[in-house]
């Protein structure tokens, strides 16, 4: 059966409330990048902390916020989540700021962890007003503060990543060359075009990003053409080839561009986290204080 064949109706989790949709500008600041794919085992939370790193060895002020009850980012930089004192899960349920929550992590990087609190929050969120704009609210206290923030979705379409993509300016997602991330792609396009329409106009779906991917395989050659030739957006360059230095790094704590600073996954991050800094007219070590291009 070839690809093609594998299309699907696309239906919503979450459907959000239009009376509630409109509110003031965001605040400019940091550029916020959700990486968002509701297929878990994507490389998103090794791309959210690569991308980071990468980021940081220009000089860049980044924050990473962990959206995920899982706590793989949190983890992934050296965090207990189990001696999380105060989380996203805080910040999220007004009982806590983000600066409040906020550690200091390796690689230069700081983070706003997560832990299994965060598993519950749906619930709570589902009983407020204007909802969907919670976590853009919690971080405009601390846009002028980092250059970069850079938002690890849950593998869901629920109204966390709802939150994540009204807070963000762009959102990435990463792919893994096989069916079942193919897919999702299609309703998280889908979701993202509502984002857009009804809540966060200036939304901009910076591309998708292709992970742990081998160019001599058949398959994932004709699913990466599929997924261009269907939803029509752009694919970032290069691909990050598949690689077991991915999954060392974590036990470290760090990212791969400190655990294997020569490995052609680091390499394959830095080319991307360059190109995205060229996209936004980011200069090393500084900030552009023009609005980034949308190209």
């Amino acid at each position: 059966m070839t690809v093609a064949a594998h299309s699907e109706t696309r239906r919503y989790a979450y459907e959000p409330d239009v009376r509630r949709l409109r509110s003031a500008a965001p605040t400019r600041g940091a550029d916020e990048l959700a990486l968002s794919n509701q297929k878990g085992g994507v490389a998103k939370t090794t791309t959210v902390v690569s991308l980071g790193a990468a980021f940081a060895e220009q000089g860049l002020r980044v924050l990473l916020v962990d959206l995920d009850a899982q706590s793989s980012l949190t983890f992934a930089l050296g965090i207990d989540p189990d001696d999380v004192e105060v989380s996203v899960h805080d910040v999220v349920a007004g009982d806590a700021t983000v600066s409040e929550a906020v550690v200091e992590a390796a690689d230069g990087l700081c983070v706003l962890p997560s832990s299994i609190e965060l598993s519950a929050v749906e619930r709570v969120l589902l009983t407020r007003t204007q909802r969907e704009f919670v976590l853009r609210e919690a971080l405009a206290e601390v846009r002028d503060a980092y250059d970069v923030v850079i938002l690890d979705c849950s593998p869901s379409l629920g109204v966390l990543t709802l939150n994540a993509l009204v807070a963000a300016d762009e959102v990435l997602v990463p792919l893994q060359c096989e069916m079942l991330s193919h897919r999702g792609v299609g309703q998280l396009l889908d979701t993202i075009a509502d984002v857009q329409k009804l809540v966060n106009p200036d939304l901009v779906i910076r591309g998708v990003l292709p992970t742990m991917f081998d160019a001599r395989v058949t398959h994932q050659r004709a699913i990466l053409a599929d997924v261009k030739e269907r939803y029509d957006v752009p694919v970032l360059e290069p691909a990050i080839p598949r690689s077991v230095r991915f999954a060392e790094a974590p036990a470290a704590g760090r990212s791969v561009l400190s655990t294997a600073r020569t490995s052609k996954g680091a390499a394959a991050y830095r080319e991307v986290a360059a190109g995205l800094l060229r996209a936004w007219r980011i200069r090393p070590g500084r900030r552009s204080r023009s609005r980034r291009a949308t190209s």
